[in-house]
């Protein structure tokens, strides 16, 4: 089933309208008729609704609200702070975090970025893809894009979580599994990853001073696309299923 967003002035009444691109994809690229079903999001306040479409115009989609739907979001809200790979992999790495539960994701810029951001072209780009894959895995939000960061900003921000983790190649005493063991009552997380080259020594160093705990995805070495995909993947066993 086909899942949609839309802002709170478009429901009322127990009725939604779709609007712009989205009513025009439901038009003349779904082709959809009267009758058929599909879920309507509410950006606002996360809402899901089951809804059956009434009517179909060229640029509105007017349908009927039938039922509120439970959520798919996480108790828990994880922040990707990501070390800024090739424009291509940012692009995979968002649709797969996107689909594991992530709240938000932050470029971040680290000594061994090779892609360095001119403009906030590429950031409109990403949100755009976040919401093509929240739509796809059926979300509730569409997990927003923050702009670029420097590793000073995120380490000012490692006091606004209830846990800091960073996926590092060269941590040889802390697991993954060892920091979660026994931590609950966790309202939100952040992870911070590495670009193609790895995360600086340097950076870790700044990032433990401040509250990050540096943790072993294991004995291989994993891309910067895989590590994003692995540690959302443990956390989501740990804490949801």
């Amino acid at each position: 089933m086909y899942n949609f967003f839309v802002n709170s002035e478009q429901i009322q009444n127990n009725k939604v309208k779709i609007q712009g691109q989205d009513a025009k994809h439901i038009s003349s690229v779904l082709r959809m008729k009267n009758g058929e079903k599909l879920y309507i999001n509410n950006k606002e306040n996360e809402e899901k609704f089951l809804a059956e479409i009434e009517n179909i115009q060229k640029d509105e989609v007017n349908c009927l609200l039938l039922d509120k739907v439970d959520s798919v979001e996480s108790d828990i809200k994880v922040t990707l702070f990501q070390g800024m790979p090739k424009a291509d992999k940012m692009e995979y790495i968002i649709q797969k975090a996107i689909e594991l539960g992530i709240y938000e994701i932050v470029p971040v810029e680290m000594k061994n970025c090779i892609f360095k951001l001119k403009d906030n072209k590429k950031i409109e780009r990403w949100q755009a893809i976040a919401e093509s894959a929240a739509k796809q895995s059926k979300r509730n939000i569409i997990p927003k894009i923050r702009n670029a960061e420097k590793i000073s900003d995120v380490k000012n921000e490692i006091k606004d979580y209830d846990l800091v983790l960073i996926a590092y190649e060269d941590e040889n005493k802390t697991t993954l599994k060892q920091v979660l063991k026994n931590r609950n009552n966790l309202s939100n997380i952040a992870i911070i990853i590495g670009p193609e080259g790895g995360i600086d020594k340097s950076e870790v160093d700044e990032l433990t001073q401040n509250g990050a705990i540096s943790a072993s995805l294991g004995k291989r070495i994993l891309r910067t696309e895989t590590a994003s995909v692995v540690l959302l993947s443990m956390i989501l066993y740990e804490y949801e299923l």
